[in-house]
């Protein structure tokens, strides 16, 4: 039998109390007092749907697994205090973000409740991989049975009643002893029930929207910029072969940096996924020629994606594309708030981070109702949906409409931030904002060794992280701050030319409309006009 790997992130909290010195109770510990503390529930650590399932056997003891255990931060209300000031451009702290080992400094867990969480694993028979930089994932593997000692939970195998999938997951709620539940967040690899999604449809024609197409229709052409000097991180759950971007950089006559790859938690094989990685870096090839990008390639699990997410945020990279998402109701909401806090770094940083909305329209996960796609939900992300773009013979945007696959819609989890709270919606609303994503005026890309044209809002979340590149390199000459967290800008830039308002078109249970709507958000860019209003020039 062939075992396979689960990895964990933890998060950490507060630090973990001393217990006193009782002869009885140290010798009963083995000189470990947390080991005596009453365990403690982490809120939010059971699969949504477990309930819908049927438990078919135990895990097998012996299968390896690996976690990523996820700390919550330092500070937390100072760092949302932060956040709120840094992305504001009306703020005099607009812009003075913070390097990664200053977030580390201010909002990381200490070293001392590292020691103690990693001792904790250690004794209970796991090995410690690695912490991460910015002091918030610990990384550790171990046999089934050391984690459900570890995580006072049964492991199980199970299979979906709805959609028949079979998976393992743990039966109950994870927990630990006494204030060390208090220092987690989060533990992510004890299932694999959840994996994200990449939904870019293909057809096979060699005609799509052209380099040339994209920056006439949003002004780019009306820029002195190439993106040169300028990083984009591109979030990948698989791999792509350079010689397709070759192919299309030749076909288009672009010379662009070859992109470079960070493999995390070993990478991934290429697989069906590959024409979504092509396509996020073409598209961003197309509007920021000269961007230097880095393709963080991590396995599609719960522990590599939280592992990815670390890596790209302790990375510096100031621009993010990330294609992959799903439901909100599909994960652990532990696994999502792990993320949310990683984000949140993110911004306090000054990275964009640019996340497609889904393709299932206003139905993301398919039920008949409504519901929106994750991480493109969360505050501290910019949801990028998709319009059907009409473009002339002479690279003009003729029209621009919402495309009825746009995802978009109402929260389940998270409340209407303060760049929305003037919307009448108490809770987040999805997409902020919107570019070409409608299969039928999709992006020419080249991937399989042939031309094809791919649509899907995982086509409009890199041209957004191209033309930002495009935004900080003119930034940078004008002596201003990168683009940053983008929505509190985006939002103050409603209804102004540096926005094209999408007033027609539906995703299935929302319209667009003048203003703010939930099938295209603001609108796409002018990029011209964009960095006239942001930067004056």
């Amino acid at each position: 039998m062939v075992k396979k790997s689960i990895k964990v992130a933890v998060a950490v909290l507060a630090p973990i109390a001393v217990l006193g010195t009782c002869a009885a109770v140290m010798q009963a510990a083995n000189a470990d007092p947390v080991a005596l503390q009453p365990r403690v529930s982490l809120a939010g650590t059971v699969l949504p749907k477990l309930a819908q399932s049927t438990r078919l056997g135990d895990v097998p003891a012996d299968k390896q697994l690996s976690v990523a255990v996820s700390m919550t931060p330092s500070n937390a209300k100072e760092l949302d205090a932060f956040v709120k000031q840094v992305s504001d451009p009306r703020s005099p702290n607009y812009g003075k973000y913070l390097t990664p080992e200053q977030f580390t400094a201010r909002y990381g867990a200490s070293q001392n409740q590292l020691d103690q969480v990693t001792t904790y694993l250690k004794q209970k028979g796991l090995t410690v991989e690695s912490v991460s930089a910015n002091h918030l994932v610990v990384d550790a593997t171990g046999p089934a049975s050391a984690m459900e000692q570890t995580f006072g939970s049964k492991l199980s195998t199970r299979r979906d009643a709805k959609s028949g999938q079979e998976y393992y997951a743990n039966d109950s709620a994870l927990s630990l002893p006494g204030n060390l539940a208090s220092a987690v967040s989060d533990v992510a690899g004890l299932d694999n029930h959840r994996k994200l999604t990449h939904p870019p449809v293909q057809q096979r024609a060699v005609r799509g929207v052209t380099p040339a197409n994209l920056n006439g229709a949003y002004d780019v052409k009306g820029l002195n910029a190439t993106g040169a000097g300028q990083q984009v991180a591109v979030f990948e759950l698989d791999a792509f072969q350079q010689q397709n971007i070759d192919a299309y950089d030749k076909q288009f006559g672009l010379t662009p940096p070859k992109p470079v790859v960070k493999k995390v938690d070993g990478g991934v094989a290429l697989g069906e996924g590959q024409t979504e990685v092509e396509l996020d870096i073409e598209a961003i090839q197309a509007i920021a020629p000269k961007a230097n990008l880095t393709v963080f390639e991590g396995p599609n699990s719960s522990r590599g994606v939280i592992d990815t997410y670390a890596a790209i945020v302790n990375s510096k990279i100031p621009v993010v594309s990330i294609s992959w998402g799903g439901p909100e109701e599909a994960g652990s909401q532990a696994d999502l708030q792990a993320q949310d806090t990683l984000y949140k770094q993110a911004a306090a940083q000054g990275q964009s981070l640019f996340a497609a909305s889904g393709d299932s329209g206003s139905d993301d996960i398919g039920n008949g109702g409504t519901s929106v796609d994750f991480p493109a939900s969360d505050p501290f992300v910019t949801g990028t949906g998709g319009t059907h773009l009409v473009v002339s013979a002479q690279n003009a945007r003729t029209s621009e409409t919402g495309w009825d696959g746009s995802g978009g819609g109402n929260s389940k989890l998270f409340a209407a931030p303060d760049y929305q709270a003037n919307l009448g919606s108490k809770v987040r609303m999805v997409p902020d904002i919107a570019a070409d994503a409608d299969p039928a005026t999709g992006l020419a890309v080249f991937s399989k060794g042939q031309f094809g044209v791919v649509g899907g809002t995982s086509a409009a979340a890199p041209q957004w992280a191209g033309f930002t590149a495009l935004y900080n390199q003119l930034a940078k000459a004008a002596g201003k701050p990168n683009l940053g967290f983008a929505n509190p800008a985006l939002y103050k830039l409603s209804g102004t030319a540096a926005l094209h308002d999408i007033t027609s078109g539906s995703n299935g249970a929302f319209t667009a409309t003048k203003g703010y709507d939930r099938v295209t958000g603001l609108g796409s860019f002018d990029a011209a006009k964009f960095v006239q209003a942001m930067l004056g020039n």
